[in-house]
């Protein structure tokens, strides 16, 4: 299993890739996520996307956007093949793809929304911290995409102040904090990450407990 930067080489998997990423949309419900072979394949030429490749099959993905002019970047379209889950693949490339964010936006914000108990426990060993929609990026177009979603009309009626999503947010300076964390001190950051984090983006604590 390779874990590399994607580049023109892996155009051959753009088309499997959207129709992942779909597919795993539809199948939260969220109807939010669509993407289409031809942007998938511009982040590869751009150097903004990671791949798991094994025996030349897409076992997953992940891609940069910028937004902000670059102040604030999102690692997005976190997909693992079906044939490839369960393996802990997905913390592996989302960790590939925050490292390759903070190389090429080192100054940069990292950030996130999502409803995903297995990403808000990735997120958080990576020291994402849970922060009100307030502190995350005000691009216009970034919020537009979640107009697809199933619950756009929380967002519209709460002034785009809170969802069903939790807001995550990692500045930079906290790299080598995360460093030093331990696999002990990792499960005590993500306890009381749960304890921040609105009883309307996570419905079940125990179950997110049990992921790590």
């Amino acid at each position: 299993m390779e874990i590399i930067i994607a580049d023109e080489r892996h155009a051959q998997f753009a088309e499997q890739i959207a129709h992942m990423i779909e597919l795993a949309a539809r199948q939260r419900g969220t109807g939010i996520a669509k993407r289409t072979p031809e942007y998938i394949l511009s982040k590869m030429q751009k150097g903004d996307a990671v791949i798991a490749v094994s025996d030349n099959k897409a076992a997953g993905f992940c891609y940069i956007e910028t937004w902000s002019h670059g102040k604030f970047v999102a690692n997005s379209g976190l997909i693992v093949n079906e044939e490839f889950r369960g393996l802990g693949l997905a913390a592996k490339i989302k960790k590939r793809a925050f490292e390759l964010s903070r190389e090429k936006y080192p100054e940069s914000k990292l950030f996130g929304i999502t409803t995903s108990l297995a990403v808000l426990k990735i997120n958080s060993n990576l020291g994402y911290k849970p922060v009100t929609f307030s502190e995350l990026t005000t691009d216009e177009t970034f919020w537009k995409g979640c107009q697809g979603c199933v619950n756009y009309d929380i967002l519209q009626r709460t002034n785009r102040s809170h969802c069903l999503c939790t807001g995550m947010l990692f500045k930079p300076g906290q790299k080598e904090e995360v460093k030093k964390l331990d696999k002990g001190q990792r499960w005590e950051r993500f306890k009381s990450f749960l304890k921040k984090v609105s009883p309307k983006s996570l419905l079940n604590k125990s179950k997110a407990l049990k992921l790590f």
